[in-house]
Parts: C-alpha cells; sequence; structure tokens
C-alpha cells in the first residue's frame, strides 16, 4: 500500500482528456509521415564554355550532348529515401549561359525559390586567367544585388548566421570577413590545361581565388572532365549541397598551387594563404595587376536561336509560326496601303 501511495496520480484527468491527447498524438505522427518533400535550388553560374552545362549533366545522371546554353536554363534532379513514409527530395538546378548583360537573369532563382534552401557553383576558367577576376565580380556583384532586392534583412542575417556555423564560431578570421548568407563553392574548370601554365601565374590565381573564396565564406575545388577524382568531388559537392548527401564532400584539403584546390567551409586563413587581411575589392585590384584583365564582351549569338533543332518546342514554335504569318500580312498591307497614297 505504501508503494500505491507514493506514485503520482493524476486524478482531475478524464478519460476524454486522454483520448484527446491519443487523437492529437496520432496526427501528429500522420502529419510528420505526410509531410511534403524538402526542396533545394542550385544555381551554376561562370565563365561561358567552362563546362557548367557537363557538370550538371553528370550530376543529373544524364547522357545529354551539352549544348550551348543562350539565357537562363532551369532543370531539376528527384529522390525519394527508403522506408515508409519516406520523404521525396527535389533540387531545382538554374544555369546562367552567359554573364553579359545578366544582371536581371541572375536575380530570377533567388526571386523564384528565396535564399533559405539556396546555394551557388561559381565555375571559372582556370584556362584564361586573364578573365578570371572579370567574370568573378560581375557573378559577386549580380549575387549581391539579387539578394539586397529579394531577401530581407532578417532573411539575410538569418542565413549569414548559418555561413558562420559553417565557416565556424571560432574562426580567427571572422571579424574580417564579407560572408554571403547562403553556400557559395568556387568551382575552377578546366584544371587540365591551367595545371600546365606558368607556375607563377597558377600561383597567382591560386591565391586569389583563395583569397576571394575565404572572405566570402565559399569553398573552393579544381575540376576536369577529364579527371575521374575530380569529377567524382565536384559531383558529391553538388549532391551535398542539393540533397544533403554526403554530408560532407571534402574528405581531403588540398592548399598548393602545384596540386587542385580542395578547400572546405572555413577551412582557410589568411595566415595560411600568406597575405593581410583583406576585402574583395583590394583583392581584385591586386590580382587584375599582376595578371592584367580582359574586359567582358557582349558574345555572339547565333543568328537565329529559335531555327536551332537543339531548342525546338512544337507549341511554342505553332504560336511563333502563326505571329509570323500575321507579321508578313501586316507588312504586306501596310506597304500596299503606302504605294497607294503615293498614287494618289
Amino acid at each position: 500500500m505504501s508503494e500505491l501511495n507514493s506514485m503520482e496520480v493524476d486524478t482531475t484527468e478524464t478519460i476524454q482528456d486522454i483520448a484527446i491527447k491519443l487523437v492529437t498524438e496520432q496526427l501528429k505522427n500522420e502529419t510528420s509521415l505526410a509531410v511534403g518533400p524538402t526542396e533545394r535550388t542550385i544555381f551554376v553560374l561562370g565563365s561561358k564554355g567552362v563546362g557548367k552545362s557537363t557538370l550538371i549533366n553528370r550530376f543529373l545522371d544524364r547522357d545529354d550532348m551539352p549544348r550551348p546554353t543562350l539565357a537562363l536554363e532551369y532543370s531539376f534532379g528527384r529522390r525519394t529515401a527508403s522506408g515508409q513514409g519516406a520523404q521525396k527530395s527535389i533540387c531545382n538546378v538554374w544555369e546562367l549561359g552567359s554573364l553579359a548583360n545578366s544582371s536581371q537573369l541572375i536575380e530570377m532563382p533567388i526571386r523564384s525559390h528565396g535564399v533559405e534552401t539556396f546555394s551557388t557553383i561559381v565555375m571559372l576558367d582556370l584556362s584564361h586567367p586573364d578573365r578570371l577576376w572579370t567574370d568573378l565580380e560581375a557573378v559577386v556583384n549580380g549575387l549581391k544585388q539579387a539578394v539586397s532586392r529579394h531577401a530581407s534583412q532578417g532573411q539575410t542575417d538569418e542565413m549569414k548566421n548559418q555561413t558562420v556555423l559553417r565557416v565556424g564560431k571560432d574562426h580567427p578570421d571572422l571579424a574580417t570577413l564579407e560572408l554571403f548568407p547562403f553556400p557559395i563553392v568556387i568551382v575552377g574548370g578546366k584544371y587540365d590545361l591551367f595545371q600546365n601554365l606558368d607556375s607563377e601565374v597558377r600561383k597567382h590565381v591560386c591565391r586569389c581565388l583563395r583569397s576571394i573564396a575565404h572572405t566570402l565564406g565559399a569553398a573552393v575545388l579544381f575540376y576536369s572532365s577529364k579527371n575521374s577524382a575530380l569529377t567524382k568531388l565536384a559531383r558529391d559537392t553538388m549532391n551535398h549541397l542539393g540533397f544533403g548527401s554526403p554530408s560532407n564532400p571534402f574528405r581531403t584539403t588540398a592548399f598548393d598551387h602545384s596540386a587542385p584546390l580542395v578547400i572546405p567551409f572555413g577551412g582557410d586563413s589568411w595566415e595560411r594563404i600568406g597575405v593581410t587581411p583583406t576585402n574583395s575589392e583590394r583583392i581584385g585590384h591586386s590580382f587584375s595587376t599582376q595578371i592584367p584583365q580582359v574586359a567582358m564582351t557582349n558574345g555572339i549569338l547565333p543568328d537565329d536561336p529559335a531555327k536551332d533543332p537543339g531548342f525546338r518546342e512544337p507549341s511554342i514554335d505553332e504560336l511563333r509560326s502563326h505571329k509570323d504569318e500575321e507579321l508578313m500580312y501586316v507588312l504586306k498591307d501596310t506597304e500596299i496601303r503606302m504605294k497607294f497614297e503615293v498614287v494618289q
């Protein structure tokens, strides 16, 4: 009896109260099982012709023959975890074809999906060091403008806290950095060509990329579609950003300019780079002094991309054909009227 008396019994709880608790708990469990798919977004942009489409195809397990990306292209990947009530994961992938006159296009993915589950792959052509900073500066400025226009200050501050966690709250350089509110991975493409450049040029390029990545709280890796190990690393990194697996794609690190760079978030420091704390503007000025940069050109588009068989869209092509016919009719009618007025 003494044991029974020592037990705490809630005599005020009725059978109805207990039933309500059980039903509420059951509804919670059903809700957790019926939750919708998680969704993340990766924006791939950078130097033209560096292999962005090829990398995306590898990530999405597609064997499509890459074609030139004219403006902004969208694709997606989907995964479903195993087990009952498994959650679906969707990764939106946007690719920007050219950085020339692209400020409005850069804003589109952030405007469409926000910054909360957003990440960026900045792919630069290592084989053309004389265009490296020109392209990189266009990307950084475009992303900053997009964030300022389409993310509130509260969202930006909250996401920057996540960047601080990626870099490390105890990182000695934290107070000197210009952190972005979402993950950025700088991918140096065409490493197979870059490795044959002069040693001093490679040293300047690596110091520049390490410095700007450190400033932005980004990661850096070098890539070549002809190197299976580097291809796997790049693909694992996209899987990490798009689906959260693997949890850490950077199993090794490499800082030497004589080898492919592999530097995870928060893995570098001003001391290790060998420079004093700096900012993006001074990094660009220093690099451009060492390797003069070529100005960005508008590029050359095909005469009429709509006639390219690689861009066929039957429904759109049919509508355009009707509009072209209407336009020709209006032009002929106008021409006839002008001739008639001249005669009178």
